[in-house]
């Protein structure tokens, strides 16, 4: 992943309605990427592109309103239980996880692995919803979890539903974070999105990971909400290019058609 550009603190740009301070606290707590993580305001500063007097002053705010806590120890921050409050505020928003819930553990329970409802979160897909399937041998992802856009099954499927307009934007932001890798993982994107316009579906055989297979379907809503995305994926020696080929990836697709049928 190449370094976030430093970018001038007091630059506002063009939107007069756009409150820059909120983004740059935003972005701060948008630094924190792994479960229990803990920065320092060099990390915070090197990861966001901001100065670290700024970065100072924005953490004291996020720490006062109780959204970061604070090691004098280690001089470092870790988020604190009000940010999970948002999290969970924004899943029990969403009525169609609870719809999904039973067909997406009907196939679960049908193939053994896990099957997932994800969205978009700038370069990954974040896991909103997870199904454990019966095979003690599959991928550990829970909700919360961030898994690669340009490379995941769900994230392709993502990118394969939007408009012509819209993946233009996305590549153009993927080939600028994937860098010299990206010869390398747009012809896999390109891949799903004929697949998507011919089968319905997107898959990645060892792309994700070189011991993974997974498949998924895109979900627009009808209410104009954000588009998600489903997916089931395990190791590739269970769960085959034939076996999703032939027989989960026409589940899958079934099952997204089910619930449009009930989703609002």
């Amino acid at each position: 992943m190449r370094p976030r550009k430093n970018r001038t603190d007091d630059t506002e740009g063009p939107d007069r309605d756009f409150v820059t301070a909120l983004a740059r606290g935003l972005e701060v707590l948008r630094a924190f990427r792994r479960e229990g993580e803990a920065l320092g305001n060099g990390d915070l500063a090197k990861r966001t592109g901001l100065s670290k007097s700024t970065i100072s002053r924005l953490v004291y705010t996020l720490n006062k309103l109780e959204y970061l806590s604070y090691d004098p120890d280690t001089a470092r921050y870790r988020l604190a239980p009000p940010v999970l409050s948002l999290g969970y505020s924004c899943l029990a928003g969403m009525p169609v996880r609870q719809l999904a819930r039973p067909y997406m553990q009907e196939l679960a329970d049908y193939t053994g692995m896990p099957v997932a409802m994800a969205s978009r979160d700038r370069h990954s897909m974040v896991y909103l919803e997870r199904c454990k399937g019966t095979n003690a041998v599959t991928l550990a992802i829970e909700v919360g979890a961030h898994i690669k856009l340009a490379t995941s099954a769900v994230g392709r499927a993502y990118i394969a539903s939007q408009e012509p307009e819209e993946q233009a934007k996305i590549l153009s932001v993927l080939k600028e974070h994937e860098g010299d890798n990206w010869s390398k993982v747009l012809p896999g994107i390109e891949t799903a999105i004929e697949s998507y316009e011919r089968l319905g579906y997107c898959t990645s055989f060892t792309e994700w990971k070189n011991n993974v297979n997974a498949v998924a379907v895109p979900y627009i809503p009808k209410d104009g909400s954000p588009v998600i995305a489903f997916n089931c994926g395990g190791p590739s020696q269970t769960l085959t290019r034939d076996w999703i080929e032939n027989d989960v990836a026409p589940r899958l697709v079934e099952l997204v058609r089910r619930l449009s049928t009930v989703a609002p």
